[in-house]
């Protein structure tokens, strides 16, 4: 099928909407189709449509719908879509649902979040990653944890620095963030704190290599988000075998499980700072942190993503 997968992300973008949108584009030729990324498309020529953000793509998504209503359209749920929005902008959002003939989101408890009446047009597609291609290195004379994203509010991409002032004074943690800055406000903020924090790194924007060579040499990941779609981040530190310090929030239990036992509140630095030195202080809480990562790797395997696309594009072309 000739497919038009829009993403709201340009093409220097490093952004979790680009980055799934490429990987996407990668799996759906794999499967024999013709697919086209663009930021803006109406779908003219195009069986089907794939569209990352509903409110984001909400004026694609439209065009789609009015010009081939019969055609099918799958609509990719963003967490900024699922917690923010829907409520926000809940025009252009709930309409971008109404229209999509399936909801495609990326962990298990987006049906809590959304309209039950959209609930049957869910399908979870996991983020997949792949393995380390080298072994794992990380140093022995520092404790390095990696915070990986860009500096934006929903991300709360500073708590783990802001947690290493409650630590013990003689630990080694080191925090290495990697993501780019939002705006002016961010900068300032990630270059005030790298001034006056010295457990503190900020490597800026860089490409995937880097953040997986990051990842080889760290003893763990913080994701400290509001809210989260389902980053890919934790899947790619999950298939590395890196043990994580989650938020509890939905976004990270629907991918790493209830019963995990690295989280911690949202905004809670204190709580966070007590996790940081336990991971240090305590080798058996991070060994039974790294066993439970292991075990959700399957969830997380390029085949497990390939098929679900596979059948979900079988499923909504039989139905129409």
């Amino acid at each position: 099928m000739k497919i038009s997968l829009v993403t709201p992300a340009g093409k220097k973008s490093r952004s979790g909407n680009r980055t799934t949108a490429v990987r996407w584009g990668r799996i759906l030729k794999s499967l024999g189709h013709n697919v086209k990324i663009s930021e803006q498309d109406d779908g003219v020529g195009a069986d089907v449509m794939i569209a990352v953000h509903a409110w984001r793509s909400h004026k694609s998504i439209k065009a789609f719908s009015v010009k081939y209503p019969k055609h099918p359209l799958i609509v990719l749920l963003s967490g900024t879509d699922i917690y923010s929005f829907q409520h926000s902008h809940p025009k252009e959002t709930l309409d971008s649902m109404q229209n999509a003939t399936a909801l495609v989101c990326l962990h298990d408890l987006v049906g809590d979040a959304i309209p039950k009446k959209y609930t049957k047009k869910l399908t979870t597609i996991y983020q997949s990653a792949k393995p380390l291609p080298f072994p794992k290195r990380p140093s022995k004379k520092t404790f390095d944890i990696c915070v990986i994203g860009h500096l934006r509010d929903e991300k709360d991409p500073l708590r783990a620095a802001y947690a290493t002032k409650f630590i013990q004074p003689n630990s080694k943690i080191r925090i290495i963030h990697l993501g780019k800055a939002h705006d002016k406000k961010w900068l300032h903020a990630v270059q005030k704190e790298q001034r006056h924090n010295p457990r503190f790194f900020s490597l800026g924007d860089v490409p995937s290599w880097r953040v997986r060579r990051q990842l080889s040499t760290s003893k763990a990941m913080v994701i400290s988000s509001i809210m989260e779609g389902g980053a890919n981040v934790v899947s790619e530190a999950i298939m590395a075998g890196i043990p994580i310090i989650a938020s509890k929030i939905d976004g990270n239990i629907g991918l790493l499980g209830a019963d995990y036992g690295g989280y911690f509140c949202t905004r809670n630095t204190e709580a966070l700072a007590c996790l940081l030195d336990k991971m240090e202080q305590d080798p058996r809480f991070l060994k039974r942190l790294t066993v439970q990562i292991i075990k959700r790797q399957g969830f997380f395997k390029q085949s497990r993503e390939t098929q679900a696309w596979q059948a979900l594009l079988k499923k909504i072309t039989v139905s129409r």
